[in-house]
């Protein structure tokens, strides 16, 4: 998996290039928030669930299922007394940001693939090009081998999201001043 770090950046890099409304400080950390959730089903590890099942690391919590479900729940509760409208999109914007975990997970090279479609199917997947490295879990990240993941994860995974972000911003300020 990408470090805890790297999914909750990505995600914030990303909402910034998607958004060019202000939005209040609850709705960031909750887009900070959201993708690091998924990684909380490591806790499978002290209960001894095997490493093939939908409840341990990968599993259920990195479905699309797990992502529809936090991502309604998060848009309706934390937003409750937007417009309805509005209330639908921030829906679809926490669900997406919840996904992009299993989907960077996705992207690694070593590991358990992702339970995407769990529960209907516990067939873990990973992307055909993975170039990011798998991070320790745990204090193993703060190691030397934690430093060449995040170091990797800086190039796969920040700098692609920062051009974007980029982009969008230079997009934005053209359209403005044409």
């Amino acid at each position: 998996m990408p470090s805890i770090f790297t999914h909750a950046i990505f995600a914030g890099l990303l909402g910034r290039a998607s958004l060019s409304a202000p939005m209040p400080a609850r709705f960031w950390v909750l887009t900070l928030v959201c993708p690091m959730i998924p990684d909380a089903d490591v806790i499978s590890f002290a209960f001894g669930v095997s490493h093939d099942s939908i409840w341990s690391h990968r599993g259920v919590t990195h479905s699309i299922i797990f992502a529809s479900v936090l991502g309604s729940l998060t848009g309706v509760l934390a937003f409750r007394k937007e417009k309805p409208f509005s209330t639908l999109i921030l829906i679809i914007y926490f669900f997406l940001v919840t996904l992009s975990h299993p989907l960077l997970d996705m992207l690694t090279n070593g590991g358990q693939g992702v339970a995407l479609f769990a529960p209907f199917s516990s067939d873990r997947l990973f992307f055909p090009w993975r170039p990011v490295e798998v991070s320790p879990i745990g204090l193993g990240f703060f190691s030397s081998r934690g430093l060449d993941v995040f170091l990797n994860e800086i190039e796969w995974v920040w700098l692609p999201a920062i051009a974007v972000l980029a982009a969008s911003l230079i997009f934005r300020r053209l359209k403005r001043n044409p």
